[in-house]
């Protein structure tokens, strides 16, 4: 079991020492850091700062045990006491888009937001624009990652899940696309090491 933290990491500490776990300590995450881990991930940047991310927290057991069905009966989905989905609803943040402006910019900021956004989208059809919103939501959870590891928790990021399943497990619109599913909690195993190509095999310099 992980030692209880007396401080969060910080970002390097928190990214080295970040491992895909797949067994959890069998005990509920602390919803105060539940909270702070969504908080953090939520300041993630996005392109006009859109926020097209969302997050269904999943912690009810006989939820988690549909989404493991949903996700091809793999175990980390009911072994962490804690799931969280992260997808884009690009058609939520296109009908509430003057929410995003930010205040200092006054009502002109406000207008300008919603001229932009149906400048930019208005002609492209709900899939288009879904993949751009998808793009940004795929931030959201890369911070999500980091966020959860600074206060002490564990996660192991899945793409491999039935997505129309999980969309009506969770009653979600069918539009919504997903940046992954993200079991949470305390390891119960250290995992692998990392193994990541040099610097030098995946960068070009100019």
């Amino acid at each position: 079991m992980t030692a209880t933290l007396t401080r969060p990491l910080t970002a390097t500490e928190a990214i080295e020492t970040r491992r895909s776990i797949r067994k959890f300590v069998q005990e509920p995450v602390d919803q105060g850091d539940l909270r702070e881990i969504l908080r953090l991930a939520s300041l993630a940047p996005s392109a006009w700062n859109a926020q097209t991310w969302r997050f269904a927290v999943v912690q009810d057991p006989q939820l988690r045990e549909q989404l493991r069905e949903a996700a091809y009966g793999q175990a980390q989905v009911t072994n962490a006491p804690a799931v969280i989905v992260v997808y884009s609803d690009m058609e939520d943040t296109l009908q509430t888009v003057e929410e995003t402006a930010h205040p200092g910019m006054g009502e002109a900021g406000r207008s300008g937001q919603r001229q932009t956004f149906d400048g930019v989208f208005g002609q492209q059809d709900v899939a288009q624009r879904g993949q751009w919103g998808l793009s940004q939501a795929n931030i959201a959870f890369g911070f999500l990652m980091v966020a959860a590891r600074g206060l002490g928790y564990d996660t192991v990021p899945m793409l491999g899940f039935d997505p129309a399943k999980v969309r009506a497990i969770l009653g979600l619109p069918e539009h919504v696309q997903f940046a992954g599913m993200l079991p949470i909690g305390k390891r119960a195993e250290e995992g692998f090491p990392h193994h990541r190509h040099p610097v030098e095999r995946i960068t070009k310099f100019y």
